[in-house]
């Protein structure tokens, strides 16, 4: 069906057709209805290359996420898609795998200007790269930051969420706090580990040890925490900086024949639907993930519409979630 038979069975013109596609204020409200009427008898849908042609904009969004598996990462996707879709937009998803050339092929889309702006979910030792193949294009960044504010990111105080974790265990009367963190080229990483050490060092606890899991996994974590109990002296109590990594934790406790929370405490990070599945339900630090997602969208649309926009930081609140594991 096109705008001219359109046009046909609305008895108005193509360009009247065309003002209420594009949702014009210089059509009578009679007119209106006339061909809202008839795009729903034929079921019409508008031709996006043709929109994109007349407007110079895709009304796409190019999202670049790390690790799809990881369910923060999935949440702050469903916050973005829920945002963009209210605006209008759809989103086209990349799983980069932290992978640059990876990111490079997905990025050619914004050259072909088959999108009109990106939001990445990648480590912040990534974003020199990015930032080349990006260029000026519209771009904010979401859960990780540049520290010279030259690109719009949304996320978290994560060294004083960090220290919120350990404070609550200190006051547990937990004495010896590991800590398993993962990839340190995230900033993420780096800050939730600055704030598990300065926070132990103010609960006055010189008992200290952190291991890095090989990957973001149920698996990578419980290998991190058999390595733990391996050691010489036990931890009472664990962090770990997501709660996949805190889920596969607690398995290796529970294979051990240990007791959570009564032997070994275990803390989470993130808030995503597993840790109310885990048993004992898992205590975490819950990220506002698809808020996160949300504001994220909203200040790409904003670049989008007002390129001159200066660039944002927005720190969004954090919260301790108490269950039962710790």
């Amino acid at each position: 069906m096109s705008v001219q038979k359109i046009a046909r069975m609305a008895g108005v013109s193509v360009a009247t057709v065309s003002r209420v596609l594009n949702n014009s204020d210089r059509v009578k409200p009679a007119n209106r209805e006339k061909v809202l009427a008839a795009i729903e008898e034929s079921r019409y849908q508008p031709n996006l290359l043709a929109r994109q042609l007349r407007t110079a904009r895709s009304s796409m969004i190019l999202v670049l996420v790390s690790d799809i598996s990881n369910p923060f990462c999935a949440e702050v996707v469903k916050g973005i898609e829920a945002q963009a879709e209210q605006q209008g937009y759809r989103i086209l998803l990349c799983n980069s795998g932290a992978d640059i050339a990876r990111s490079r092929s997905s990025l050619q889309l914004l050259s072909g200007k088959m999108v009109d702006g990106i939001i990445t979910m990648d480590a912040f030792s990534k974003l020199p790269e990015l930032s080349q193949l990006i260029g000026a294009a519209p771009w904010v960044q979401c859960a990780e930051h540049d520290d010279e504010g030259r690109v719009s990111c949304v996320g978290i105080d994560d060294q004083r969420a960090a220290q919120a974790v350990v404070r609550h265990l200190a006051a547990q009367g937990r004495q010896r706090i590991a800590l398993i963190n993962h990839d340190l080229s995230y900033k993420y990483a780096r800050l939730r580990q600055q704030g598990y050490l300065r926070q132990l060092e103010e609960e006055q606890r010189e008992w200290q040890t952190i291991i890095c899991a090989s990957a973001l996994s149920f698996s990578a974590g419980k290998a991190a925490m058999l390595a733990l109990l391996a050691g010489e002296t036990r931890p009472d109590a664990v962090f770990a900086v997501s709660d996949t990594l805190a889920a596969g934790a607690m398995a290796a406790i529970q294979q051990a024949g240990l007791r959570i929370p009564q032997d070994i405490a275990v803390v989470g990070f993130d808030g995503s639907d597993l840790a109310e599945m885990v048993s004992p339900p898992l205590t975490t630090l819950a990220q506002p993930s698809g808020v996160m997602g949300r504001r994220a969208c909203e200040l790409l649309l904003q670049k989008i519409a007002q390129p001159d926009v200066p660039p944002q930081r927005v720190v969004m609140p954090a919260e301790l979630v108490v269950r039962a594991s710790g």
